[in-house]
């Protein structure tokens, strides 16, 4: 199955950032997307940004068009968020966002009717009526396929940081699950997402998804939910790995961080140097950890086993990444990875917040509720 790879300019960003609705005094998720939807979908067809729903009615997804840097694409969420306030805040709906709601139930959530929803929803069953999760997605443009299953090998080291980081799923369903990504680990219960397989080549990708489409498990590449995957239609690599960041200032962080890695990797191949690879068992297990212990893993760094804590080795990555930051005009966003380390994720932030508490999740909301309209309340925002 020849799939064609769009046009796309090198090291370019685009966003995708999913946001819970939820009722201002209780903190509960509200599924009222489908009465706000027209208008902000309306409103958004002549602007860059983009405002659509998703899986559930309590979710809306605001994406950026294609920046030229992390700034541009940043903008256009922000400004995407303040049209959809124009909305909410009259209907007297709060916005928050994270990896998981720290007390909502599933049975409690109404499903969008759109037909993909459904079927996906028909064949994926408790599992799928589990997918209370969020996420963001980053998108970064590679100019020559032949490239891109390449750096999908080399990110995938990476995707524990880009987790760790992101790490904002701590609660599930009222529970202290111990995790720092509960999100992580639920997601990957669907058939189709998960980690990559590894795979060498474009025309690899190919023989994956005609066996896919042919054995009906999906429809096209779109339904690849890998934690990093190619998206054809765009023409970039789309890192999918991380929970919903908790606030604008750290959603732009960890798309720089993202975007770095990607042009590294590009100069490599430019160079003909061969890019490193971790074997699928360390991959998962790195996968594992910084899902468990977020920031405070300890990840395997080489093929020979090397473990590192994965503070110091996002550290050193950042010394070695700061001049293409400074060509890629994201310097300062790649600096605030450096606020998250000192100031904690958004999991510990939570944990603090209802331990302050004395366990209370309600407070765990309104703290999120907080951070996304103030910025981190541990003060990394600039």
């Amino acid at each position: 199955m020849p799939i064609e790879f769009a046009p796309s300019d090198r090291s370019t960003v685009g966003l995708e950032w999913e946001v819970m609705l939820a009722d201002p005094e209780t903190g509960d998720l509200v599924g009222r997307a489908p009465e706000l939807l027209g208008l902000l979908e309306a409103q958004s067809a002549s602007e860059r940004h983009t405002v659509t729903g998703e899986l559930l009615t309590n979710t809306i997804e605001v994406t950026s068009g294609v920046g030229s840097s992390v700034k541009d694409a940043v903008d256009d969420i922000a400004a995407a968020i303040a049209a959809v306030r124009q909305a909410t805040d009259p209907a007297g709906i709060e916005l928050l966002s994270a990896g998981s709601h720290p007390f909502a139930q599933w049975f409690d959530q109404r499903v969008t009717e759109k037909t993909r929803y459904r079927q996906l929803i028909e064949r994926t069953q408790w599992w799928g009526r589990n997918m209370m999760i969020w996420g963001i997605h980053v998108h970064v443009g590679v100019e020559d396929r032949d490239k891109v299953i390449p750096i999908i090998g080399a990110l995938s080291a990476f995707l524990p940081h880009l987790q760790a980081l992101s790490a904002s799923s701590p609660y599930w369903a009222g529970e202290r699950t111990g995790y720092a990504s509960n999100r992580s680990l639920v997601f990957q219960q669907l058939p189709t997402a998960g980690l990559p397989w590894p795979i060498r080549t474009w025309r690899d990708f190919e023989g994956y998804l005609d066996d896919m489409v042919r054995t009906g498990v999906m429809r096209d590449a779109s339904e690849v939910r890998w934690d990093i995957r190619p998206a054809p239609r765009w023409g970039t690599i789309e890192v999918r790995a991380c929970d919903g960041m908790s606030t604008l200032t750290e959603l732009a962080s960890v798309a720089a961080l993202t975007q770095c890695l990607v042009e590294f990797f590009s100069r490599e191949l430019d160079e003909d140097r061969e890019l490193p690879a971790l074997q699928p068992w360390f991959h998962r297990e790195n996968k594992w950890r910084t899902a468990r212990y977020g920031l405070d893993a300890r990840i395997i760094v080489d093929s020979a086993g090397s473990q590192v804590p994965v503070r110091d080795h996002l550290a050193a990555v950042l010394d070695d990444l700061r001049p293409i930051a400074a060509d890629l005009s994201c310097e300062r966003e790649l600096g605030g990875v450096e606020a998250i380390l000192r100031g904690g994720a958004s999991y510990a932030r939570q944990l603090a917040a209802a331990d302050a508490a004395g366990g209370d999740l309600r407070e765990v909301v309104q703290h999120l509720i907080r951070e996304f309209r103030e910025g981190p309340e541990n003060g990394t925002a600039d």
